[in-house]
């Protein structure tokens, strides 16, 4: 049984070694253990500061990116529109100039037909006073005494003239 409980002599000389281990301990571990300890516990806490400080900065800064973006949108928005609008005012202004030419050239070809109408006419005329002034001509050289014979001979001549 002395194996298991353990003499005085023993017992006393461990607590004078665990002492002077102690002491030996609180004079030269114990002040580093603990400067090293507090030197972690700031740099922790130091570190969770900082996180806290970037994790602000970067919902700061993810606000400020949405509104930049929101304000790109925009302005995309009124850049659009405004290309929409200069479209449809060139195509206004294309189109409106487009039927000033047409009507341009529908008076043009309007007077241009008039012109050659009128051409026609007055050649017609001139044609058919010839031909009047022919027949008058050919029946005045001819002296008819019956008047039936001059019908039958008007109507021949009229009949041999060939219009153009």
């Amino acid at each position: 049984m002395e194996l298991l409980t353990p003499g005085l002599g023993l017992f006393v000389w461990n607590f004078i070694a665990f002492l002077i281990l102690l002491i030996i301990l609180r004079k030269l571990a114990w002040k580093p253990i603990l400067k090293s300890l507090k030197e972690r516990e700031t740099g922790i806490a130091d570190s969770l500061a900082t996180a806290e400080r970037v994790k602000a900065e970067m919902a700061q800064l993810k606000s400020e990116n949405e509104a930049l973006l929101a304000k790109a949108r925009e302005e995309r928005a009124q850049l659009l529109k405004e290309a929409r609008d200069t479209k449809d005012r060139i195509i206004a202004e294309a189109k409106e100039q487009a039927k000033v030419e047409a009507n341009k050239i529908i008076v043009d070809a309007n007077a241009a037909i008039q012109q050659q109408k009128m051409a026609a006419l007055t050649d017609v005329k001139n044609q058919v006073g010839s031909l009047v002034i022919e027949v008058a001509e050919k029946v005045l050289r001819r002296e008819l005494t019956d008047k039936s014979q001059q019908e039958k001979y008007i109507k021949q001549l009229a009949e041999e003239v060939k219009l153009n």
